[in-house]
């Protein structure tokens, strides 16, 4: 069949049944939304079977496969800086907002903690389009015709980060900062884990039992130079996405343990070096986890500052129980004393620092001892005297690859008495 003549319509071009948008613009603000909503700028191609989504440099960002042989025209796939392919699903929004805050659930490839969620990487068309986007995408500019310059270069620019190119960059990624980062604070949500990893530290303080995603490296802080090194690395390696950013995460796993010159250094040295002022995005954000010891010896006058800065800070905090016989079941080496001042404090901080949020990790499991359960309760009902809508507590399942109704009723009971935002973590690496 003859196709249509091509009609070209300021950055837009038409062709048959293809369509490609060039630089549109999205929202500039993350927002919860029940709907597929776009961030930032990007580019757009859209054929009789797929519509794909480009950032500025040309990697493929998100892909959703058209037609009635797709699971659901409202879900779609993106694709992570650490190469991994997530699908997003509505879960027939039942219940998912409730469960995670979002109205969309990231489903993973690799094994993770998840309770809910169902197995869309096993649907045909699904995996089709993860194989072959790239091969659709070499066919179709060879069957374009009259396409103007500018479409012609962003193809050119497209094609030129075929798999093996994305697959390279998530390598240097890694390798910049020493490792690839293997979870992130489940604050990230709220960029939809859109952050850009800078290891401020190596490795954790307390080395517990139970955890599955922390390396056995002793904690580092690392030097300055060592930072100058890799802002000036990921500048480079992002490139022209740059401009769809304005979050950064310290890692690796205790940042907050670091010596306050060195986390407000870093803070400020990558917003001005990776240009957050100029992003598409508002706002810009950073993200760290802390643990109790270093979130109880964390100055006041390092709050202070912190404040000050031109972000908004994300602090999450491992408290995993306030049981102790939880605690020494699991290998976590604090008191639950400790445990529960640095609670306090956390309430505190959230109420007195307009541009910090703390939050905080507690474990989910059929095995842990009965009180972990009733000293939760305590912590996050008895002993608050209102509902506070800052400092989300995300309950963690212990296990990964081992969904349970029994588990998600428990999560279910618990965020309804608890006097706090009350979320599962699944936990998420770049």
């Amino acid at each position: 069949m003859q196709e249509r003549a091509a009609i070209v319509m300021g950055r837009s071009f038409t062709q048959g049944s293809v369509s490609i948008n060039l630089e549109k613009a999205g929202a500039d603000r993350y927002t919860k939304a029940s709907y597929p909503l776009r961030y930032g700028h990007y580019s757009e191609i859209v054929t009789h079977d797929a519509i794909y989504h480009f950032h500025p440099g040309g990697e493929i960002w998100f892909a959703r496969g058209r037609g009635a042989l797709w699971p659901d025209q409202q879900e779609w796939l993106k694709r992570s800086a650490g190469n991994d392919w997530i699908y997003y699903s509505t879960g027939g929004y039942t219940g998912v907002f409730e469960a995670i805050g979002e109205y969309y659930l990231p489903n993973l490839q690799y094994p993770s903690n998840a309770l809910i969620g169902g197995t869309p990487f096993a649907a045909p068309h699904v995996r089709r389009l993860i194989n072959g986007w790239y091969e659709q995408l070499v066919s179709l500019r060879h069957r374009l015709r009259n396409a103007p310059r500018d479409v012609d270069a962003f193809l050119e620019k497209v094609l030129a980060n075929g798999p093996a190119v994305l697959a390279e960059k998530a390598r240097r990624l890694f390798q910049i900062g020493d490792g690839r980062v293997t979870v992130l604070p489940p604050d990230g949500r709220h960029v939809d884990y859109d952050i850009i990893p800078l290891n401020i530290s190596t490795g954790c303080l307390y080395k517990c039992r139970f955890c599955k995603v922390k390396n056995k490296k002793l904690f580092r802080q690392r030097e300055k130079s060592e930072i100058d090194y890799q802002l000036g690395e990921l500048q480079e390696l992002y490139g022209e996405n740059l401009s769809n950013y304005n979050s950064i995460f310290l890692g690796e796993h205790d940042a907050l343990c670091c010596r306050s010159e060195l986390l407000l250094y870093s803070v400020q040295a990558a917003y001005e070096q990776l240009g957050f002022s100029r992003s598409s995005m508002r706002g810009a954000n950073v993200f760290l986890f802390g643990s109790v010891d270093s979130f109880l010896a964390c100055t006041e006058s390092l709050l202070e500052d912190l404040n000050r800065l031109p972000v908004n800070v994300f602090i999450n905090l491992g408290l995993e129980s306030v049981d102790q016989k939880t605690l020494d079941v699991i290998g976590k080496p604090v008191d639950a004393s400790r445990v529960e001042e640095a609670f306090r404090r956390m309430l505190d901080v959230n109420d007195r620092f307009q541009n910090i949020e703390v939050s905080a990790n507690f474990l989910m499991d059929e095995s842990l001892p009965s009180h972990h359960y009733h000293s939760f309760l305590h912590l996050c009902r008895d002993s608050i005297s209102r509902n506070r809508v800052k400092g989300a507590i995300y309950l963690s399942p212990l296990r990964f690859g081992a969904p349970s109704r029994e588990l998600l009723f428990s999560f279910n009971r618990l965020k309804l008495q608890s006097r706090l935002p009350t979320y599962l973590y699944i936990i998420q690496r770049l």
